[in-house]
């Protein structure tokens, strides 16, 4: 697969987890009113993330920038997905299980 549609699969996937993270961030802010979040980061840094958030879009911001210097940087694409890939599954399955246990 060219690297032009291995990042517009990227791109659309990194949509999904902004849509999603929106609606997570939501119901954590309902969480919190009810006083049921009591932590300070979704992610250790040992996930590969640099963000400390207790919110799920800062996150996705990250994953943005990664993006974005993926796409200016074309020839340093194979390293970047490997770390890139990783984390954007992480987000989107903690995000899905978030969902799944918060109904």
């Amino acid at each position: 697969m060219p690297h032009t549609q291995v990042i517009e699969q990227l791109k659309a996937s990194l949509q999904t987890a902004y849509r999603q993270a929106i609606d997570a961030d939501n119901r954590l802010d309902e969480l919190k009113k009810a006083g049921h979040v009591k932590f300070d980061a979704i992610f250790s840094a040992s996930e590969g993330f640099t963000t400390k958030s207790n919110r799920f879009t800062p996150y996705v911001q990250e994953l943005a920038a990664d993006m974005e210097a993926m796409i200016q940087n074309p020839e340093s694409l194979a390293p970047a997905l490997e770390s890139y890939v990783p984390k954007l599954g992480l987000l989107l399955q903690t995000m899905q299980a978030f969902k799944s246990n918060t109904k």
